[in-house]
């Protein structure tokens, strides 16, 4: 196999030195003439990357990129690799064993302001929007319904808020007995995600105090948290070691499958296009390989072009790259049926969300400083930033740790190479999104008042406060 590998590569760099000779000598006239620098042109400090991920759905930028051969378009020989946790994952980037991953936005943030690593990472590309849901035990679930709405035809109303989970959570703990949930990592999008959605109901879903020692999460809580890896929710519901947990797909869909929970609510209902993950690399790496790094923009945002254009048309050829066993390996049926536009809750009860998975659409793609900044707040609000923190350092942290400036680079390269439009990109932009409204407690998000925003939230540490 290694042999083969070996072969392979060098086969991929005797054609990569072939376009590279053939383009500079086709393309040296419109050089002259427009200034452009193409793929061909570009002087990639290095060709052999090695990139980390989990098995997830949103990773599927990297594995079209791969497959469709847009790697191989901008002269990089790329190996990808699926990890076993997040924390493995970075600490393999931050030390170079990977070049760059898919990872959870809160990471390269996390890591930067020192919260459990120490390590600078930045990322210049971000890969989707939404992708996530909660899923509930069957006994749960049946202990729920009772509280959640009906419509005519007997189904739930949607969005299920969690009012509905605290009775049920009010009784475990009146019992004397843990309400355990679990999420896939403490900066996870995940984390917050269920974090919000509890603490939205009323159930107080527990502190960090890391300038304590205790970095458990379950300080004051209602509900206990607790880190469980994606691959393994299903098994760990299913063992009762946890009664509901918040992850990306395809686990929420596996528990349909295997009948052991329900999916009772999606994080675009939560946060409607809510940015999910990053690709992040470590500062030295992106100072080192700046040309490098352009072209792997370049590639990831042709290959989430893809996956959105036409309508979601290519999603079926994506669900079939994505069930490989050596990207996320799950059925193609328990995949397609979030991949491709739909999502089931309760057995049977599947609905239409076409926005369920974004890779391109509403300039899902381009690294807003505005989303970093909503999870900085997050990690202010619930004691991973356990200090006051002013406006102005929660803007220094996201343009430490964002860098759209690059992306719009090798989005303007892709728009002089005629692969895209100068409308696929949100030109004029300066990093933060207009305050956004479609959260599931009604509260409005404005990336530019941090502190103004933690105000608003009956739940959680705010202005002055130290645990």
């Amino acid at each position: 196999m290694e042999k083969r590998d070996q072969d392979a590569k060098s086969v991929f760099k005797r054609i990569t030195l072939f376009k590279h000779l053939l383009g500079a000598a086709v393309t040296s006239i419109a050089l002259t003439a427009t200034g452009l620098v193409t793929a061909e042109e570009l002087e990639l400090e290095k060709e052999d990357l090695k990139f980390g991920f989990i098995k997830l759905t949103d990773m599927a930028p990297l594995a079209v990129a791969y497959e469709n051969g847009y790697f191989e378009d901008e002269g990089l020989y790329v190996t990808l690799e699926a990890q076993a946790n997040w924390k493995v994952l970075l600490d393999r980037v931050i030390d170079g064993q990977l070049d760059g991953a898919h990872m959870l936005a809160g990471q390269p943030l996390g890591a930067t302001i020192g919260f459990g690593t120490q390590a600078h990472v930045v990322t210049a590309f971000s890969m989707d929007l939404n992708g996530n849901g909660i899923t509930v035990s069957n006994d749960i679930w049946e202990q729920m319904k009772p509280n959640i709405p009906k419509q005519a035809d007997g189904k739930p109303v949607h969005p299920i808020k969690a009012d509905a989970l605290k009775p049920v959570v009010d009784k475990y703990k009146a019992e004397g007995k843990p309400f355990k949930m679990g999420m896939v990592f403490p900066v996870s999008t995940h984390n917050y995600e269920l974090r919000y959605w509890l603490a939205a109901g009323g159930i107080h879903p527990g502190y960090y105090a890391p300038h304590k020692g205790d970095t458990s999460g379950t300080i004051n809580a209602d509900a206990l948290l607790s880190v469980t890896p994606p691959p393994q929710m299903p098994a760990t519901l299913e063992a009762g070691t946890i009664y509901g947990y918040c992850v990306g797909e395809p686990w929420n869909q596996q528990a349909v499958f295997k009948g052991i929970g329900v999916p009772v609510v999606t994080d675009y209902e939560i946060w409607k296009n809510n940015p999910e993950k990053v690709f992040g690399v470590s500062n030295k790496w992106a100072e080192e390989n700046p040309n490098t790094h352009l072209a792997v923009v370049k590639a990831l945002i042709r290959a989430a072009k893809w996956l959105d254009e036409n309508d979601n048309a290519n999603r079926p050829a994506a669900v079939k790259i994505l069930s490989k066993p050596n990207y996320v390996g799950a059925d193609y049926d328990v995949i397609a049926n979030s991949m491709t536009g739909t999502f089931e809750y309760e057995k049977g009860d599947k609905r239409s969300v076409p926005d369920f998975n974004v890779f391109f659409r509403y300039y899902a793609t381009y690294p807003y400083y505005s989303d970093a900044i909503w999870y900085l707040t997050q990690m202010r609000r619930w004691g991973q930033i356990d200090e006051p923190k002013s406006d102005s350092w929660f803007f220094e942290v996201a343009k430490k740790v964002y860098k759209p400036e690059i992306y719009m680079q090798a989005a303007q390269m892709l728009i002089e190479e005629g692969k895209m439009k100068k409308e696929d990109f949100p030109f004029g932009t300066d990093g933060f999104r207009d305050p956004q409204t479609h959260f599931i407690d009604n509260i409005t998000y404005d990336g530019r008042k941090p502190n103004e925003y933690l105000e608003k939230f009956s739940i959680g540490l705010k202005g002055d406060t130290v645990l």
